[in-house]
C-alpha cells in the first residue's frame, strides 16, 4: 500500500473523516432511497467480498430504510460485474464492490477492458483489506523467509509456490516477491486460495501465498509454517509472524482489498449519503470485530483517499505485471 496511508493511525490513515470537504454541498433527495439498492459483487457467493456486504447490511438496511440486494456477477477478474455497474443508471440504485484486480491491475493484464475506471466510476469508500501470508509445508528446510530465499537461490527453479489463480492479487504478490528477492520459483496457479493452501498442506507444492482465512487455523495447529505476511504491518492474529518488508525486502506491500463504487455521474448528494452510511457502518465496533474475526481489516476512507489509492496501485502493479510479462485473455 502507499506509504502515506500506512503511516497514519490505522490501516490507510484516512478513516471516516468529514465528507463535506470532498463533495459539493447540496440538499439530499428527500426520497432517496425509495427502493432496494442493488450491490453488484464481482465474485461468487461465499467469498470475502460477498461476506462484507452481508456483514454491513443489517445496519445499512436500517439506516437507509431500504434493503441492500447482493447481485453476484463473477468472472474475468471482476470485469464482468464492474462492467454492469459502469453501464447502470447513475441513480444510486446500483453500486459495485470491486477488488484490487478489477479496479487497478486488470487494465495491465487484459488487452481490452469493458470500462475505464477513471471515467466510468465514482469512488465511494474502501471497505476492507485482506492480508496474505506466505506459508510452507512443515518439511521445507527453512524457518524464516530469509532461509526460503537462500534455499531458492541455491536451487533456482526447484521450489514450487501456489497462488489463487493467474492475475489474482495472490499471483501478483508472488510476482512482486520473486522480483524483489531476485529468485526463481515454479508458480502453480489454483482456482482460489483454499485449493492452494490445501495442496501446501499435502506437500503437492512447497509454498503458497494465500489469504489469511484459508491458512490461519493450519498455521496455529502447526500444519503449515508461516514465514511472513504481505501487509505493511504485523497482524494481530499472527503477532509473531514478521512482514515481508521486515525480513529484508524493504517496502514490500501487497494486500488484497475491496472498495465500493457507483456509476459515474451519480448525483453528489446521493454519493454523500452513501459515503456517510457505509463509513459509519465500517466504524461500528461490533461490525469491525466481526470483520476482523473473519480475517479482514475494515477500512473507511475519504473519497479522495480511495481515488488516490486506486491511481497509485494501478501504477504500481502495471510495473510488476510488465516485468513479469503476465498476460490474460
Amino acid at each position: 500500500m502507499n506509504r502515506r496511508f500506512v503511516q497514519c493511525p490505522q490501516w490507510l490513515g484516512v478513516l471516516a473523516f468529514a465528507f463535506s470537504a470532498s463533495l459539493p454541498v447540496g440538499a439530499q433527495p428527500t426520497d432517496y432511497p425509495n427502493k432496494p439498492i442493488k450491490v453488484v459483487v464481482t465474485f461468487p457467493p461465499g467469498g470475502s467480498s460477498d461476506a462484507i456486504i452481508r456483514m454491513l447490511s443489517p445496519r445499512l438496511n436500517d439506516k437507509l430504510g431500504q434493503p441492500l440486494v447482493v447481485d453476484n456477477r463473477p468472472g474475468a477478474g471482476g470485469n464482468i460485474g464492474l462492467a454492469a455497474v459502469a453501464k447502470a443508471a447513475p441513480d444510486g440504485y446500483t453500486l459495485g464492490v470491486g477488488a484490487a484486480g478489477g479496479l487497478t491491475a486488470n487494465v495491465s493484464l487484459y488487452p481490452q477492458m469493458p470500462f475505464d475506471v477513471a471515467k466510468d466510476f465514482a469512488p465511494i469508500t474502501m471497505l476492507a483489506a485482506i492480508p496474505f501470508v506466505l506459508v510452507g509445508h512443515p518439511s521445507l528446510p527453512a524457518d524464516t523467509l530469509q532461509q526460503v530465499i537462500a534455499l531458492a537461490k541455491a536451487q533456482p527453479g526447484k521450489l514450487s509456490i501456489g497462488h489463487g489463480g493467474n492475475g489474482t492479487a495472490m499471483h501478483l504478490s508472488t510476482a512482486l516477491l520473486t522480483q524483489m528477492a531476485d529468485i526463481q520459483l515454479i508458480e502453480v496457479p489454483y482456482r482460489g486460495s483454499g485449493p492452494a493452501a490445501m495442496d501446501t498442506l499435502s506437500g503437492q507444492v512447497q509454498l503458497s501465498i494465500t489469504d489469511l482465512p484459508a491458512a490461519l487455523q493450519h498455521i496455529k495447529t502447526g500444519k503449515l509454517k508461516a514465514f511472513a505476511v504481505t501487509s505493511p504491518k504485523r497482524l494481530s492474529s499472527l503477532p509473531d509472524v514478521p512482514t515481508v518488508s521486515e525480513t529484508g525486502l524493504t517496502g514490500y506491500d501487497s494486500t488484497g482489498w475491496f472498495g465500493l463504487v457507483a456509476p459515474a455521474n451519480t448525483a453528489a448528494p446521493i454519493l454523500k449519503r452513501l459515503h456517510a452510511e457505509f463509513t459509519a457502518a465500517l466504524n461500528d465496533e461490533a461490525i469491525k470485530l466481526q470483520m476482523r474475526n473473519s480475517g479482514m481489516e475494515p477500512i473507511a476512507t475519504s473519497v479522495e483517499g480511495f481515488d488516490a489509492y486506486i491511481k497509485s496501485e494501478t501504477q504500481k502493479w502495471a510495473k510488476v505485471i510488465r516485468q513479469a510479462n503476465i498476460k490474460l485473455n
